[in-house]
């Protein structure tokens, strides 16, 4: 017996709808990227779905959770992390090698409360004077984030890592200068896009030359992708002049 035309209907726009949602699945992107990109990559990410009709999730977490996640298991399709950790990412197998775009670099800066007076930190020994005369600091974990690694580094060459430690609250993720913001903590020290987007704070200045740091993020496709060409697309979007002009707007440094 033929089938009944109706069912035929149903059934050819039943694989349709089927075959449409396949297809936006697959263009789906699981995208797992260090903090620091945060405010940047959100305004970013909404381009490239208006501009594409593709949906790309981004989740946010310190560097150091980011890679111990991919130890564990976890299966992205693009990671953002920073040139410090490509080599390891790409030797452990988890990113495709020689695929890694650039998309800039950031430096690590001091914030205040925005009603509070910005304290000197023009040079390592003001730096020191002021970190000293306060009251209360945070910075992130240096087991977790780029910048409390560093920061860590920071206070042992200004010979005051101990005296600190008593005064010192230390982030897990995210934006830990939000409690300068609330008045709890007296200075923050992040990553300069991580203290920008902060409404209460303001940015005090970039840590002093000499003891600064300037980190690239990058991002790659992992090895794993499900959708290889769509995590291409989205490589080639990240580098391009739109992308490259909001990273700078929020505090990207881009040659």
């Amino acid at each position: 017996m033929g089938r009944n035309p109706r069912s035929t209907i149903r059934h050819l726009a039943g694989a349709a709808l089927l075959a449409l949602s396949l297809a936006a699945s697959a263009a789906e992107l699981s995208v797992y990227s260090g903090g620091a990109v945060k405010a940047a990559l959100d305004e970013v990410v909404a381009q490239y779905g208006a501009a594409t009709g593709e949906r790309a999730t981004v989740t946010y977490m310190p560097v150091g959770t980011l890679m111990r996640s991919l130890g564990e298991g976890a299966r992205p399709d693009v990671v953002v992390i920073t040139a410090d950790v490509l080599a390891a990412a790409e030797d452990q197998g988890w990113v495709v090698p020689g695929q890694a775009i650039a998309l800039g670099g950031v430096g690590v800066g001091v914030a205040v409360n925005q009603a509070s007076p910005a304290p000197d930190i023009s040079t390592a020994e003001a730096l020191k004077r002021t970190l000293l005369a306060a009251k209360s600091i945070t910075y992130i974990d240096p087991e977790k984030g780029t910048s409390g690694k560093h920061f860590a580094e920071v206070l042992r060459r200004l010979g005051i890592a101990e005296q600190m430690k008593a005064k010192t609250r230390l982030g897990a993720a995210g934006y830990v200068v939000e409690p300068v913001a609330r008045g709890e903590i007296e200075l923050g020290i992040q990553q300069i896009t991580e203290i920008l987007p902060v409404k209460g704070v303001k940015l005090v200045g970039p840590l002093p030359e000499p003891l600064q740091k300037i980190t690239l993020y990058m991002a790659a496709p992992t090895s794993w992708a499900g959708n290889a060409e769509a995590a291409k697309r989205f490589l080639r979007y990240l580098r391009g002049a739109e992308a490259g002009a909001r990273f700078r707007s929020h505090g990207f440094l881009i040659d």
